[in-house]
């Protein structure tokens, strides 16, 4: 069968790869510590599930507008007024299917063949596929390592062309869980307002934030910035609701509009049970939400102090997520790995630990560890890298 051109562009996912190979060893009977989890590992709390399973037995199984029950576009009108102190109206709002598809809309819906979308390094595995898929063309800005790998007003400036449609912010980062300062994106969306750029602000881990760390959208420093940004978020990752697939999108009201009319021919609409979820995620809440953060703030300082005492191996400490990206390019190379990604593949048979190479997150001298795992098992993979980088040292 002769399958389309935009589907043979796609570079296969690296998180999907190592899981996958890591699934198959723990098939066969092996002790293998999974460390490329891209979600909380606890379960949503039980205010939303019961809010689901009501809405359900009080008959709401039914079609929903295309772009989101009115409630939750109320709901998600209130938060962003409560916690950015920004003010939106219910057609500045799209609910979709998860954040990611949100996102794939956005581009479908904004970019025309060859249009360029500046993506900072390291991005999401999805960002460059899904602007590639919308026949636009990745450009890829190096955010590097001594500056927290995050990107400069002057990096933006220089990647601009005359097919420059939109940049990409991610604050707080996956896969590296560093943040952008109200300075830091005060400089950077006057770039991007001087280049007439849509900033593509993507803040799903904004809840995930530890230390002094403060989270701050590039919408919320000026009404300017507001007017060319759109904010993508969700519930995903703040209420461990992965599976439930509610994310939206929130902006200018034509390119919303645009979005909603391409997922009404697509996915109809969001699931109405997950929508009565969302809802009761930002209308009620149970410190259940706060409890998790903190969890991910305990394992964050335990394993950092631990990981950075490994031979070879350096890192940022991250401010949000629940990622951690370090450099392991020095104990590859005396390890006499010809690449990361084949001293990833050796620590997944040796010592039966999985963790996501850096390249295909445009690091290749990175990976990517997550700690939406217990300490327990966190520690012990610790104690098993370091015997790792020893043997092949």
């Amino acid at each position: 069968m002769q399958l389309s051109k935009r589907v043979s562009t796609l570079t296969p996912s690296s998180t999907l790869a190592i899981t996958a190979k890591a699934k198959a060893l723990k098939a066969e009977g092996h002790d293998v510590i999974g460390l490329g989890a891209g979600e909380p590992d606890f379960n949503t709390p039980s205010y939303i599930i019961e809010a689901a399973a009501s809405s359900m037995r009080e008959g709401y199984t039914k079609y929903t507008p295309s772009g989101g029950l009115p409630a939750l576009k109320d709901a998600v009108i209130d938060k962003f007024n409560k916690d950015q102190g920004l003010n939106y109206t219910p057609d500045e709002i799209m609910v979709g299917t998860g954040a990611k598809h949100v996102l794939y809309t956005l581009f479908q819906a904004l970019l025309d063949e060859e249009d360029e979308v500046i993506i900072p390094t390291p991005y999401w595995v999805s960002y460059p596929e899904q602007v590639k898929l919308a026949g636009g063309k990745p450009v890829y800005v190096d955010g590097l390592e001594e500056n927290d790998f995050k990107i400069t007003p002057d990096q933006l400036e220089n990647a601009v062309t005359s097919k420059t449609k939109a940049v990409i912010i991610n604050s707080p980062s996956n896969p590296t869980g560093s943040m952008y300062s109200k300075e830091e994106l005060e400089k950077l969306g006057e770039a991007a307002i001087n280049n007439n750029l849509l900033v593509v602000s993507d803040e799903i881990y904004e809840k995930l934030i530890y230390g002094e760390a403060v989270h701050h959208s590039i919408a919320q420093v000026s009404n300017p910035f507001k007017e060319q940004t759109v904010v993508i978020n969700g519930v995903s990752k703040s209420h461990s609701m992965t599976g439930w697939r509610i994310g939206y999108a929130v902006g200018n009201k034509e390119l919303i509009k645009a979005m909603t009319s391409l997922a009404s021919h697509s996915t109809s609409n969001p699931t109405a049970s997950s929508q009565y979820g969302a809802i009761a995620a930002y209308t009620k809440e149970d410190g259940s939400v706060e409890k998790m953060r903190e969890a991910f703030e305990e394992r964050l300082n335990r394993v950092y102090e631990k990981l950075i005492q490994i031979p070879g191996v350096t890192c940022v400490k991250p401010k949000g997520a629940f990622y951690l990206f370090p450099n392991v390019k020095e104990a590859a190379v005396k390890g006499g790995f010809s690449s990361v990604d084949e001293w990833v593949k050796a620590l997944l048979e040796d010592e039966k630990v999985a963790v996501v190479p850096g390249s295909g997150f445009g690091s290749p001298d990175n990976i990517r560890l997550s700690y939406a795992t217990s300490l327990d098992l966190l520690e012990k993979a610790l104690e098993r890298i370091e015997q790792f980088v020893e043997k092949h040292s």
